[in-house]
Formats: C-alpha cells, sequence, structure tokens
C-alpha cells in the first residue's frame, strides 16, 4: 500500500494539471484595458457629458445592441457621475460627448465604415500610434472602445480601448464592468501621467505623408 502512495499522488497531481489547463482555456481571457488622452487638456474644465451611443456599422452585431448601449451607458455615468460631472442631454450643449464604438476582430477599414458624423474615428495624428498598437493586439478579440469628446473643439479628449469580444453579456459584463471601472479610476489624468503620456507622444509623432 506504501508503495502505490507516490503513484497515487502522480495521478492526482496529473488530474489536477488536467483540470486546471481545461478551466483556463474554457475561461474568457479579458482584457486588457489601455487608456489614451490628450495630455495638453485642462481636464477640469468639463463639467457635463451626454451619451450618444454607438457607432452605427461598428457595434458588436452579435450582442444584443439595446443591451450593449445600456450597460456601457449605465457603467459610464456612474465612473464620469463619480468624479463630479453630470449628465445632461446632448441638445443641452454638454463639455463631453460620450460615445463607443467596436473595433472588428477582422481587419477592416473603421473610417470608411463607420458612420462617424458629426465626429471622426480618432485615429489620426497623435492617436494613430496606440490604436495601431490596440488593433494589431487585438486581431482575435477585437476592441471595445470608449470615446469621450469635447463638443466645442470636436476633438478627442480621452479615450478607453477595452480588449476583450464581449459575446455573453450577461455572463461577461460584470468583469468588463470591473475593466472600466479600473480604468476610470485615471479620470481625469494626474500631472504625473499627462507628463507621462507627453513623452510618450513625443516618442510616436504623427508620420508625415
Amino acid at each position: 500500500m506504501k508503495c502505490l502512495r507516490p503513484y497515487r499522488l502522480m495521478l492526482e497531481l496529473r488530474f489536477f494539471r488536467v483540470i486546471l489547463v481545461s478551466f483556463l482555456a474554457a475561461t474568457p481571457l479579458f482584457a486588457k484595458t489601455v487608456v489614451d488622452f490628450n495630455p495638453n487638456l485642462d481636464f477640469s474644465k468639463y463639467k457635463t457629458f451626454s451619451f450618444i451611443g454607438g457607432v452605427e456599422n461598428l457595434v458588436m452585431i452579435q450582442v444584443d445592441p439595446e443591451l450593449l448601449n445600456d450597460r456601457i451607458h449605465r457603467a459610464v455615468n456612474t465612473e464620469l457621475t463619480k468624479k463630479g460631472l453630470r449628465e445632461i442631454q446632448p441638445g443641452q450643449n454638454p463639455d463631453l460627448v460620450v460615445r463607443y464604438w467596436a473595433n472588428p476582430s477582422q481587419q477592416v477599414n473603421v473610417a470608411t465604415m463607420g458612420n462617424w458624423a458629426p465626429f471622426g474615428p480618432y485615429i489620426d495624428s497623435y492617436w494613430t500610434w496606440l490604436y495601431n498598437d490596440v488593433s494589431s493586439s487585438s486581431v482575435r478579440e477585437g476592441a471595445l472602445i470608449i470615446d469621450l469628446i469635447d463638443l466645442r473643439s470636436k476633438n478627442l479628449a480621452w479615450r478607453l480601448y477595452l480588449v476583450h469580444k464581449i459575446t455573453a453579456p450577461d455572463k461577461e459584463w460584470k468583469k468588463a464592468n470591473e475593466e472600466i471601472t479600473k480604468a476610470f479610476d485615471s479620470f481625469p489624468p494626474s500631472n504625473n501621467e499627462k507628463e507621462a503620456k507627453k513623452k510618450e507622444w513625443a516618442a510616436h509623432p504623427p508620420k508625415l505623408g
């Protein structure tokens, strides 16, 4: 009996490894979240915001769009309200406009695919480097992107990339919501974060031509 104990232990360990690998393979890999922003802005001037929903043609087709819209709206409203901002209607001249869109897992030209009016996709200039970096690393998953846009200048102020393919919101949204909450911890960006972003922009200037 004693000689069987090491063999039994070996079998149990092997069984545990199989279960662990199976669990990891079946568990969705949630996210990497990436935040980008304009380091030259005074974020303290933003007092109000309005949610305008998803970019037409660039929402997650496999997910109920109304469900996704409601959950993103609720999550962003919660986080911005914590920061002292107040939600108003789009026609009330908000300081920030909030929208979301999905960068598809397929290689497509989002600039021509999406219905962007009246705002652009903001994937050029200093936004290009991080957008391309996230896109190339999320070919399989795709990325949910939340934009905070300065209404007066119509320029992008702050952006969140949530790299994860949300196919079953009821099961997966809790984790996605946690990632959104963590990302908004850095809104508004601190002075140190602004300085670091300025260095990042200087290291990755827009390509001319």
